[in-house]
C-alpha cells in the first residue's frame, strides 16, 4: 500500500488495513519525517481514527523531541473527533461513536495540560488551541481572550478561528472583519456567520456584492448570509446563483437551503408567540 497514494485517494475507497498502516508509521521513530506528517494528517480522518489512534496521536504530541510541525499536525488531527463526539455524545441516540468515552476525556486533558505547560513552542500550543476547542470547556473563553490581547499577529488568527467554536466575542469578530490579513477577515467571516452577528452583515454583504473578491473568502461570505439574515438571502445571492464556478453556484444552492430552513423557524417561533399571546 502507497502512503502518498491515500493522499489522492477519497478516504471512503482506502483499502483494508490503512489503519494499522497508519498506526505503524506514527508509532515509528525511522520512518522518514514526511512519511510519518503525512501519516499523522490522515489519521484524523473518521475512516481510520480509533482509540489506538488517539493514542499514537496524543504521543507524538507530548514528545517535546519531535518536530513543532509533527506534534502540531498530531494535535489539528485530533480536533475533528473531538468536534464530532462532543456533538454525538455516547448516548443511545448516537449514530456514530468513533472513540471510548474514556478517550475523548483524556484527548480533552492532555490538550489542556499540555497548553498549560511552559516550554510547549508556540505553534504547537496554538495547534493545541485550534483542536481543542471543537469541544469547548471552561478554560477556552479565557484561553482565547489572551491569545486576541496578545498582539501577536499568529496568536490574534488562532484566536479568531476558535472564536467560531467559542461564544461572546462578537466585538473581536467585528475587528477582525476589518484586517487587513485575509486570512484574519476569512476567520472572522465564518465565526460571524456561526454566531449569527447582525453587526457583521454590512461587511458580509460587500464581500457578496465585490467584483473582485479571493473565492475561499466568498464561500464563506455565502455560507454566513444563510445564517445572519435567512430571509435575505435569496434576494442578495441572486446574482452569484448564475456565477460560472460550479463551486459558488453550489455553496449558493446549499446556503439557499439553509437559509429556507432557518426562516421556517423563525415563522414557527413566531407562530407559537402569537400562541402563547392568545393563551396568556
Amino acid at each position: 500500500m502507497d502512503l502518498k497514494a491515500l493522499k489522492d485517494t477519497p478516504p471512503w475507497d482506502w483499502p483494508t488495513g490503512t489503519r494499522k498502516l497508519l498506526l505503524e508509521i506514527l508509532r515509528d521513530d525511522r520512518a522518514a519525517d514526511a512519511d510519518r506528517l503525512l501519516a499523522t494528517q490522515l489519521a484524523g480522518d473518521f475512516t481510520v481514527i480509533s482509540d489506538d489512534v488517539a493514542e499514537a496521536l496524543l504521543s507524538i504530541l507530548r514528545r517535546s523531541e519531535l518536530s513543532d510541525a509533527l506534534r502540531g499536525q498530531a494535535a489539528i488531527s485530533l480536533g475533528p473527533v473531538l468536534d464530532h463526539t462532543d456533538t454525538e455524545g455516547f448516548g443511545e441516540d448516537s449514530q456514530t461513536i468513533l472513540i471510548a468515552e474514556r478517550t475523548f476525556h483524556t484527548i480533552q486533558e492532555s490538550l489542556q495540560t499540555l497548553y498549560l505547560r511552559a516550554g510547549v513552542p508556540k505553534d504547537v500550543r496554538r495547534r493545541i488551541l485550534e483542536a481543542s476547542v471543537r469541544a469547548p470547556q471552561d478554560w477556552h473563553p479565557e484561553a482565547v481572550r489572551e491569545a486576541y490581547a496578545s498582539g501577536d499577529d499568529a496568536w490574534r488568527l488562532t484566536a479568531v478561528f476558535c472564536m467560531s467554536y467559542v461564544p461572546g466575542f462578537d466585538e473581536q469578530i467585528l475587528e477582525g472583519l476589518n484586517s487587513e490579513n485575509r486570512d484574519m477577515r476569512y476567520e472572522a467571516v465564518l465565526a460571524a456567520g456561526t454566531w449569527e452577528v447582525d453587526a457583521a452583515w454590512p461587511h458580509v454583504e460587500a464581500i457578496i456584492t465585490s467584483e473582485r473578491m479571493d473565492k475561499s473568502l466568498l464561500l464563506a461570505a455565502i455560507d454566513a448570509v444563510a445564517s445572519i439574515r435567512p430571509h435575505e438571502a435569496a434576494e442578495t445571492l441572486l446574482d452569484l446563483s448564475e456565477s460560472d464556478d460550479d463551486d459558488i453556484v453550489e455553496a449558493v444552492d446549499e446556503a439557499l437551503a439553509m437559509a429556507g430552513g432557518l426562516s421556517d423557524l423563525d415563522y414557527e417561533d413566531e407562530d407559537d408567540d402569537d400562541e402563547e399571546e392568545v393563551i396568556h
